[in-house]
């Protein structure tokens, strides 16, 4: 047999390993296999690009309540106007008391209403009488002025209270020692209105007061009797859970319903 040349061996080798080379290469995947995750990767942040609009959306409740204001008496009677706030304006007016009786109750119906929707669209007491109501009028607007001036003092109140909740004990022990003055809702007796007006201070009632009360003939009596009483009562208690005063159930049982509102408001 014929021994094979030693450079045809040589060719033959280097053929074989060129051709080992280009399988390899042919077998090597189009991507990288680190491609994909790396893609996920980019694609996240655009999610979370568009969830943090959503989240600067989402906001605390507002704040809503209502006040009301004093009863302003008229010639015709006494008007009381109650207002629904919320964020800081006037959604809702209505007038808790207002004249009554013979040709003052076409009046107030005409007049209330009226009154009534320019409250709210105004946002203040700046509003026009009602032709044909005008003490009905004036009595609205007086009362409707001190709910809007209840409202401001509360909002006072309220942001010096904010201001000052990270300044440690010291604060809250100012909060707790702030001075309010609080008007009751008005308590219809057989004898006529009763109101009571309390001034708060430390969570203690340091003063109590009736802006109305029954009055005319023997009732003044009464009244000069009673009220005095109650209100000492009042102040002795903290609280609506006082004796009636011999002699003025009535006026003592709307006195106690007033001050119960009051104390309400109070938070007590």
């Amino acid at each position: 047999m014929r021994k094979s040349h030693p450079i045809r061996r040589v060719v033959l080798a280097t053929a074989a390993t060129v051709s080992g080379v280009v399988l390899l290469l042919s077998l090597k995947p189009a991507s990288d296999p680190a491609a994909a995750p790396a893609a996920g990767a980019a694609a996240q942040p655009g999610a979370g690009a568009q969830q943090a609009p959503q989240g600067g959306q989402q906001g605390g409740g507002t704040a809503a309540g209502t006040v009301t204001g004093d009863a302003a008496q008229t010639q015709y009677g006494a008007v009381q106007v109650r207002l629904t706030v919320a964020d800081g304006k006037i959604t809702g007016a209505e007038a808790v008391q207002a004249p009554k009786g013979g040709v003052s109750d076409q009046k107030t119906a005409l007049a209330v209403p009226k009154l009534n929707q320019e409250a709210v669209a105004a946002g203040n007491a700046d509003i026009d009488a009602v032709s044909g109501a005008t003490y009905t009028s004036a009595g609205y607007k007086k009362s409707l002025q001190s709910a809007l001036d209840k409202m401001k003092a509360s909002s006072a109140g309220s942001g010096s209270s904010d201001a000052g909740s990270g300044s440690g004990a010291g604060s809250s022990g100012s909060g707790a020692t702030r001075t309010r003055t609080l008007t009751g809702r008005v308590a219809q007796t057989q004898y006529g209105p009763v109101q009571v007006r309390i001034t708060v201070s430390g969570g203690r009632i340091k003063q109590a007061q009736a802006v109305q009360a029954p009055k005319g003939g023997v009732s003044d009596q009464k009244t000069a009797l009673a009220v005095p009483k109650l209100n000492q009562e009042a102040v002795a208690a903290g609280n609506a859970d006082i004796d009636a005063v011999s002699g003025a159930t009535y006026t003592s049982t709307g006195y106690k319903q007033s001050l119960q509102s009051a104390l309400d408001q109070a938070g007590g």
